[in-house]
């Protein structure tokens, strides 16, 4: 069996090479080829070409690199119907895969596709799916609530998980490891400062969350904020972070093992009273971790007027959506103020039983405690091979 696989940012690294990792369990011999990050050639694969030039968010972002995107679309697909692999699996990053998967139908109308990573439709833009159905045979979902959407225009839809339920996570003796390392008292309030992964996210929520941990700080004097960083963004994490007035620690992780880096950032996840974080996935991660949160977002003047006037639901925030109720506070675009994100911070350091609640609730719906996600979708992929 061949698989042609294409990812586009670490999220999607890890996604592969976990999917690959249950398909070797399940299917030994299996070949991999396509694009992916370190994670998915660890476990197999040579990438096409490097997995970081895909990696850009927004209509901001993609339109300088239009035509370097365009001549990658065409080069992936053009491998992909040499190949006639028996299954495409795209994942994630719609706007460059699902081109190359339309490419591929056109050229190679029997060629089998999957899509990992089901687009958001219940949120914005709900003509995608079906915008997607002619180039996609079956689609695999992060969220419970999903599969109709997708199963409503034609395409199989498995619901397999979400990752975050198979990752690691630190214990007490570990978070109270990272305060005595960090010189943090036992008692003292923790806060996390997240402001995103991707560079026009820290430069845009940094100042922002700046200005409203210092005013928490203000409130509540012996309190301390840390800030998990990658190495990528390190430099200008720094930057940003070191205009901070609250005194924030650094957690940079630039020349340091990985894995000491992850255990690390898992720690002080574990150890924090609450986090100010970014919209995405990090509130998945921090639920899983079982630390509440505020929310706060807000991007490029373009996106902010083309999402929001498109926005079906009345939350973003992933564990609100999955738990089905609004307890994690969220502030976007305008709403997105230092003066409203610090009282909103202070009301959960006072109170965030509501949260707990919401959070485990989260987490049991996300395939807590059942067959790894990896292992889910690789099952669904074999599947759909098998009943084509």
């Amino acid at each position: 069996m061949r698989l042609f696989l294409v990812a586009g940012e670490p999220s999607g690294d890890k996604l592969g090479a976990a999917l690959m990792a249950g398909l070797k369990q399940l299917a030994p011999g299996v070949e991999f080829h396509g694009i992916g990050g370190p994670l998915m050639e660890a476990e197999g694969m040579k990438s096409l070409f490097p997995m970081s030039e895909l990696s850009v968010v927004g209509l901001s972002e993609i339109l300088p690199k239009y035509f370097d995107l365009k001549r990658r679309i065409q080069e992936t697909a053009a491998e992909v119907v040499q190949m006639a692999p028996d299954a495409l699996i795209t994942i994630d990053i719609p706007e460059f895969s699902l081109r190359v998967a339309k490419l591929v139908r056109k050229a190679a109308p029997e060629q089998h596709t999957v899509h990992y990573v089901a687009p958001t439709v219940w949120a914005w833009r709900p003509g995608r799916a079906k915008k997607m159905a002619p180039d996609i045979d079956q689609v695999l979902a992060l969220l419970p609530f999903e599969p109709p959407y997708m199963e409503a225009v034609g395409m199989r839809c498995d619901f397999v998980g979400h990752p975050v339920v198979a990752e690691p996570q630190a214990d007490a003796a570990a978070a109270l490891a990272f305060r005595e390392r960090h010189g943090i008292a036992p008692d003292a309030p923790l806060i996390l400062g997240l402001p995103g992964s991707r560079r026009g996210e820290i430069a845009k929520l940094g100042p922002i969350f700046g200005d409203a941990l210092a005013r928490v700080v203000e409130s509540v004097p012996d309190a301390r904020v840390v800030v998990p960083t990658v190495a990528a963004r390190a430099d200008l994490a720094q930057e940003v972070v070191g205009d901070w007035p609250c005194g924030p620690i650094l957690l940079d992780p630039r020349g340091r093992d990985e894995a000491v880096v992850l255990a690390e950032k898992r720690a002080a996840f574990r150890a924090a009273d609450v986090a100010l974080a970014a919209s995405g996935t990090v509130s998945l991660e921090l639920a899983a971790a079982d630390t509440p949160m505020v929310i706060g977002y807000d991007g490029a003047w373009l996106n902010r007027v083309y999402i929001t006037r498109m926005l079906l639901v009345d939350t973003v925030t992933l564990v609100n959506l999955v738990s089905e109720t609004r307890a994690v506070p969220e502030f976007l675009g305008k709403a997105c103020k230092a003066e409203d994100l610090a009282p909103a911070v202070l009301d959960v350091l006072r109170d965030s039983a509501s949260q707990h609640a919401a959070m485990a609730l989260s987490m049991d719906r996300l395939g807590r405690g059942q067959d790894a996600p990896g292992l889910r979708a690789a099952r669904a992929v074999l599947d759909g091979l098998d009943r084509r």
